[in-house]
């Protein structure tokens, strides 16, 4: 069976009369190909724009919007993600692939706290960093839609490495939640 045909067997189980979603199988399976690219894309590839630089300072993108789906409810994660480094004085990276090393993970089935442990390895990896930190808050509709129904509960995940894990902490932390 195709991804289309199991698509179309579960609309004939929630609305067995609808004639309106002939349509509607391709669109999910086009849909589902690209929204779940992520597994197709290996972070090491993204990280082509590297820059000789010699920055030695915390480097920080904020707040980099995110949409992901939660794996045990096939449930929308809406939110954020914050990404910083401390190079090792000898390259950095552009900042557009940062936020594509985020979309790579989100672009997954997720666990919020498995796609934030993801981004901090792979920018650990790709970059060789004296220190990562990653900061990811998201709402999640298993949450706010079904069970408990608590809206706008946020989840906050982190991750720290090298010398984000001492005395930059606090300063990763702060620049990351002043709005």
């Amino acid at each position: 069976m195709t991804m289309e045909d199991h698509i179309r067997a579960i609309l004939e189980e929630i609305d067995p009369h609808s004639d309106q979603m002939d349509k509607t199988p391709g669109r999910v399976s086009a849909f589902c190909k690209d929204f779940f690219s992520g597994y197709g894309t290996d972070p090491n590839h993204i990280a082509g724009a590297f820059y000789d630089s010699e920055m030695n300072d915390l480097i920080i993108l904020k707040d980099i919007a995110f949409e992901s789906v939660c794996e045990h409810h096939l449930a929308p994660i809406i939110g954020t993600a914050s990404v910083g480094y401390v190079p090792n004085g000898k390259i950095i990276i552009g900042a557009s692939k940062l936020a594509r090393i985020v979309d790579c993970f989100a672009h997954r089935l997720q666990l919020q706290e498995r796609m934030t442990i993801g981004i901090g390895r792979a920018v650990d990896s790709i970059l060789q960093a004296k220190g990562v930190g990653v900061y990811v808050e998201a709402e999640h509709f298993c949450i706010s839609n079904r069970g408990v129904k608590k809206r706008g509960a946020r989840f906050v995940t982190r991750y720290f490495s090298g010398v984000l894990q001492g005395s930059l902490r606090q300063e990763f932390l702060a620049t990351v939640l002043s709005r």
